[in-house]
């Protein structure tokens, strides 16, 4: 328990520190903007408790901000992302639903289970953080096109990325 508790406090950091110093520096004439700090949500555990879910995701977000100076537009996104986060598990569920102690990983679901669940995250959060940042619906197209490729390229980052942490 205390051990699981370390690592993710480590990876809450480290992703964090991924982000402001590796990934906020990637951009792609202005559509592709990686958020690769969202890899923490997903992979928190299915008996994560709501309450603690909204919280650590509004911290991960809010800590982003300070760094970025946003005002509270990641820590919007990331509460939303937790909090729809239950209901898309919900509907990639099991017949019998998740055995007790498993992780959302790539290496144990699969890949067609894990991107759907991911990017499906990824897409929600993308979405309420551009629109947030745009806050007006005069350039639809143009955010939604942000919105889409961004999506791709970090869905992309976390797939990748359990290829190389969490290998069977």
């Amino acid at each position: 328990m205390i051990r699981s508790l370390v690592k993710y406090i480590i990876s809450f950091f480290a992703l964090i520190f991924l982000q402001i110093l590796v990934f906020n520096n990637i951009q792609f004439s202005g559509f592709i903007n990686p958020y690769f700090y969202v890899l923490f949500i997903i992979l928190l555990p299915f008996e994560t408790p709501g309450w603690l879910l909204l919280t650590t995701s509004f911290l991960l977000g809010i800590s982003v901000d300070v760094f970025t100076h946003t005002l509270g537009m990641h820590a919007a996104a990331c509460t939303f992302m937790a909090f729809i986060r239950p209901t898309i598990l919900k509907t990639f569920s099991p017949r019998d639903g998740y055995e007790s102690g498993t992780m959302p990983r790539l290496s144990i679901f699969g890949l067609e289970w894990f991107a759907k669940y991911a990017l499906i995250l990824i897409f929600t959060h993308h979405m309420v953080l551009f629109y947030t940042e745009m806050f007006r619906f005069s350039d639809f197209f143009y955010t939604f096109l942000r919105v889409i490729l961004s999506t791709i390229f970090t869905g992309l980052l976390v797939v990748i990325s359990q290829y190389f942490v969490f290998r069977r």
